[in-house]
């Protein structure tokens, strides 16, 4: 059974649920509830777009706990235009850019994959990532809609009332936006620099978020139009109507990448789309959306989303779904996420290096108007400590209601709990042990064992999904400089040059190696000897001085061990090193 997620003040998760079934009960009583996402495979689709996803899904989930039918569609954005060769994405060169304007669907995959093009390539990850997480939801496809024709009524109808259209339009064309940006959405000449930085970031978001970035459909001598054909010729969309008979559904097209033209019955023609800030309020009025958030790039004034609130509402009959503006998501060491740009950590990326309820929990514990980091380097290790104090607090009955929900929403959904590890020992610890023994199995179990002898480890199993977790860890993020060595042979020159106090601390810990070999002892024990030199009671506080010398004892000992000034937390190095290599290597 799932653990509840109760509600709280202070869970937006569950303030968000509330306002959702108030609303679909007010306008759709008896109806599912129907939450959404938009995704543009235009490349690797990214852990800021993750968030995309993951807020309605917790909303949507809690919605379901509550005994309601829900529907979280996810609208595959694959009939939006190729806009250009995103960087760093293998099996693809500088030619795909002959593709540039057809739909993403039309565009080859990368050279070796076994999808039949770019947009199916880059859905597959992300949807066996969602199955991983436990993201329950309806896929649909624009591709299939708009070529099978299913918002042909709602197309007739956009290119019938394009005068109206194009006067909500105009309303942000010709005005300052008011955000410090001119009708183009370029940065104000004279900003601020902390100003222009933020300015520039949002561009640069928008800018990689696919449909975001569409035009508003323009227009040429024959005036504006809403709907652009891809082109019969070439398959791209650098096209403009030339005339539009509503009568008749006469549509001319020319086609400025080829010269292609060609007259089509809007009524029978099913090769082309509503440009994106009428299509988006369009879909929310087609699926009666009540829940849908935005990105900051969808939410500055003049944006899709906020004009698209008009759109629905004049042009539509619609009304615009309940839609939080959510904050970016950053990676520890890296700025922020752009898909447009290569090497941007994926949510498979990070399930590689963590268990699905952790991730989960990183996008449940924020609001979505707060922004986060997911940790790829050492932080990741932190992380993993508050997660597990979390499960101790949640064990002995100490923790906070808003903190419970939030973990009762990574750790399962409506449906059931995800998998997770048995036995989970630190994840600081695992990562040190696999870095040590490079992923030997036997020696492994054999540390891991050490770890507790009241409780012995009897198979690695017991630690699994988490020690694959800190060996991909290990392997893929910890630069080979950074790996930890242990010594083959003593350092004699370092062991003789030792002074008394020197020779005194190491004597005094290989004489308490045995009765100390478990991680808390060992951890006592190396502690323990500069407070033993000082005079100090084994359970002394410590002094300032007292820190500078156990600092320099575990130099010492890191250069003994492995050459270096630091390295893994030293009791857990002294179990992997194993006591008779250890003695070997500290002189006894």
């Amino acid at each position: 059974m799932p653990i509840v997620a109760q509600s709280t003040e202070t869970d937006w998760v569950s303030r968000f649920a509330d306002d959702v079934i108030a609303e679909s009960e007010r306008r759709a009583p008896g109806k599912p509830v129907v939450v959404a996402s938009g995704l543009s495979p235009s490349g690797p689709i990214h852990l800021g777009n993750l968030r995309e996803v993951m807020t309605p899904h917790l909303v949507a989930d809690e919605v379901r706990r509550r005994g309601y039918e829900v529907r979280h569609l996810i609208s595959w954005d694959d009939y939006d235009r190729y806009r250009k060769v995103p960087a760093g994405v293998p099996g693809v060169d500088g030619s795909w850019a002959e593709h540039i304007g057809k739909p993403l669907t039309s565009v080859p995959a990368p050279a070796g994959s076994a999808y039949p093009n770019w947009a199916e390539h880059f859905k597959a990850a992300m949807t066996a990532s969602l199955a991983e997480l436990g993201v329950e939801y309806d896929g649909i496809s624009q591709t299939a809609q708009y070529t099978a024709g299913v918002y042909r009524e709602q197309i007739l109808h956009a290119m019938k009332h394009r005068a109206d259209i194009d006067a909500i339009l105009d309303r942000y064309r010709t005005k300052d936006k008011g955000d410090g940006t001119g009708s183009t959405g370029k940065p104000k000449t004279g900003a601020k620099p902390q100003q222009k930085k933020a300015e520039e970031a949002e561009l640069e978001a928008a800018e990689g978020s696919g449909a975001a970035a569409e035009d508003d459909g323009g227009g040429g001598s024959a005036g504006y139009f809403p709907y652009k054909p891809y082109c019969g010729g070439c398959g791209k969309d650098l096209t403009t109507v030339t005339s539009y008979d509503d009568g008749t559904t006469e549509l001319a097209y020319t086609c400025a990448a080829c010269g292609f033209t060609e007259t089509v019955l809007l009524s029978e023609f099913n090769r082309g789309k509503l440009v994106w800030k009428v299509d988006w309020p369009m879909r929310w009025a087609y699926e009666g959306v009540i829940f849908e958030p935005s990105g900051v790039d969808h939410s500055s004034p003049g944006s899709s989303f906020v004009v698209g609130g008009q759109i629905v509402r004049e042009i539509f009959d619609g009304v615009q779904p309940i839609g939080p503006m959510y904050a970016f998501v950053g990676i520890s060491g890296m700025a922020k996420m752009s898909s447009s740009k290569g090497g941007v950590p994926t949510p498979a990326d990070a399930l590689k290096i963590m268990e699905a309820p952790l991730l989960r929990w990183l996008y449940a514990r924020r609001k979505p108007n707060q922004s986060f980091k997911i940790a790829f380097d050492q932080e990741i290790q932190r992380l993993y400590d508050e997660w597990d104090a979390l499960e101790r607090k949640i064990a002995d009955g100490s923790v906070l209601s808003a903190d419970a929900a939030a973990y009762a929403r990574a750790v399962g959904t409506a449906a059931g709990e995800l998998p997770r590890t048995a036995r989970p020992l630190p994840y600081r610890t695992l990562a040190s042990v696999v870095d040590i023994t490079a992923g030997a199995e036997e020696q492994t179990l054999r540390i891991l064992s050490e770890l507790d002898p009241a409780r012995p480890l009897t198979s690695l199993d017991e630690v699994r999904p988490r020690l694959d977790r800190a060996e991909n860890w290990i392997t893929s993020q910890v630069p080979a400089e950074a790996r930890t060595i242990v010594r083959a042979e003593p350092d004699q020159e370092l062991l003789d040059s030792l002074d008394e106090q020197g020779r005194e601390s190491l004597r005094l810990l290989l004489e308490g190696l045995d009765s100390h070999w478990s991680l808390d002892g060992l951890t006592t024990l190396v502690y323990g000897v500069p407070k033993t030199l000082a005079g100090l009671a084994p359970d002394a506080k410590p002094t300032p001085e007292l820190k500078v010398a156990q600092r320099s004892f575990f130099a010492v000992l890191y250069q003994l061990l492995v050459g270096r000034d630091t390295g893994p937390r030293l009791p857990t190095l002294l179990l992997a090193v194993g006591a008779d290599r250890v003695r070997k290597l500290l002189g006894a």
